[in-house]
């Protein structure tokens, strides 16, 4: 598949030949739904647990005499109302990591690509900006027609002059093609990749 490539001003700057394998396979409605599913859920953090009566160590041998005491009739020192005793109703652990296939995961994420390579995708050749101005990019932006959320995806790490000048944009996330994931292609309306995202997106899936 052959893409054309710009540069950050809107200037053509050649063509890129995309790898059918990665951004040419037909997405599916479930394969997406099953790794947005499992990204959202490995991302919930459970209570932290309390121990309840079971849990403590005290002494459950009857500390006090039924009658003539003057007290209540304990027979448990882990009971609630004591002091260093288990908690009533305490918040319980949860495991909220659920797995799911490396093929599965490996697929979903081509699925998203390919669906952005239809409709949403950008290529540019670079991110380095000549002044890291907020201003200046939010104009680059919209002599594109770069719109809504936007994701901007780079090689190893994000060009430095770019990523500041990108960090008050509202709706505009950047990260370097390692962070690459299902659920944030998807939510975004543009994709925007460098060459280099390109290069190490298709190395990730042949290698």
């Amino acid at each position: 598949m052959k893409v054309k490539v710009q540069k950050l001003d809107g200037k053509a700057s050649g063509d890129i030949e995309l790898n059918d394998d990665v951004f040419g396979v037909e997405p599916r409605q479930d394969i997406l739904h099953r790794v947005v599913t499992w990204q959202l859920w490995n991302r919930r953090a459970t209570a932290r647990p309390t121990r309840e009566r079971s849990d403590v160590s005290r002494t459950g041998k009857k500390f006090g005499r039924q009658k003539g005491g003057g007290t209540a009739r304990h027979g448990d020192r882990a009971a609630p109302i004591f002091i260093g005793g288990g908690k009533a109703h305490g918040a319980k652990k949860r495991d909220f990591n659920i797995s799911l296939n490396k093929k599965i995961r490996s697929l979903g994420l081509r699925m998203a690509l390919s669906s952005k390579a239809k409709d949403g995708l950008i290529i540019v050749d670079t991110l380095e900006l000549k002044d890291a101005k907020t201003k200046a990019l939010k104009g680059a932006f919209d002599k594109n027609g770069w719109s809504g959320k936007v994701l901007v995806i780079d090689g190893d790490a994000v060009e430095g002059s770019f990523a500041k000048a990108a960090g008050n944009l509202p709706g505009v996330n950047v990260m370097p093609a390692v962070g690459a994931n299902v659920y944030d292609i998807l939510k975004h309306d543009t994709l925007v990749l460098t060459k280099a995202a390109v290069e190490k997106l298709e190395a990730r899936f042949n290698g």
